[in-house]
């Protein structure tokens, strides 16, 4: 039976979640399936994968090929690496202590990496939105500008005096008939 480790897909149209499991090769994608090892959802930033890391270790030491997606899942979390480290011990390069020790410093130096992406996302995000709460803050100032110097314009220059406006105000002298 060649089994094989892939994504079965789950969730409603354009909300795609996947459960990882492994499956008889010539099964259909969403069909049936030895066993579930995980999840994973590529809606959330960064992507959110739940692994049975030891059921899905065990699964690729027995000979399960996974699929391309999964191959690059299984390489980021850790178990193809684990599984080479692994291979290395059966032959007798290195001990299992040694294997252990370099798969830890991989895995320290990858979250350490993944923290610093992270970090450096969010403060990317905070310096866009204070850059655009900027330009909008320009932006009204140049309208709330030009509105005034609109309604200046609007405004008579001269404002009649007290005087001129009392001798529009007299009647004038008209003779009577």
């Amino acid at each position: 039976m060649p089994a094989i480790i892939r994504l079965s897909r789950h969730g409603k149209k354009g909300q795609a979640f996947y459960h990882i499991v492994v499956a008889d090769s010539r099964f259909a994608r969403d069909a049936r399936f030895i066993e579930k090892l995980g999840t994973y959802n590529p809606r959330t930033n960064p992507v959110s994968v739940s692994l049975k890391f030891d059921r899905t270790l065990e699964w690729v030491q027995k000979g399960a090929k996974p699929s391309d997606t999964m191959r690059s899942i299984l390489s980021e979390q850790g178990v193809m690496y684990k599984a080479h480290l692994q291979k290395g011990v059966k032959k007798g390069v290195f001990t299992q202590e040694q294997a252990d020790a370099k798969y830890a410093k991989w895995i320290s130096e990858k979250e350490a990496k993944v923290n610093g992406s992270k970090s450096s996302n969010e403060s990317s995000k905070r310096e866009a939105f204070k850059k655009r709460i900027a330009v909008e803050t320009a932006a009204r100032e140049t309208r709330n500008a030009k509105r005034k110097a609109k309604e200046a314009a609007l405004v008579p220059t001269e404002i009649p005096s007290a005087e001129a406006s009392d001798q529009s105000e007299t009647p004038s002298a008209e003779p009577q008939a």
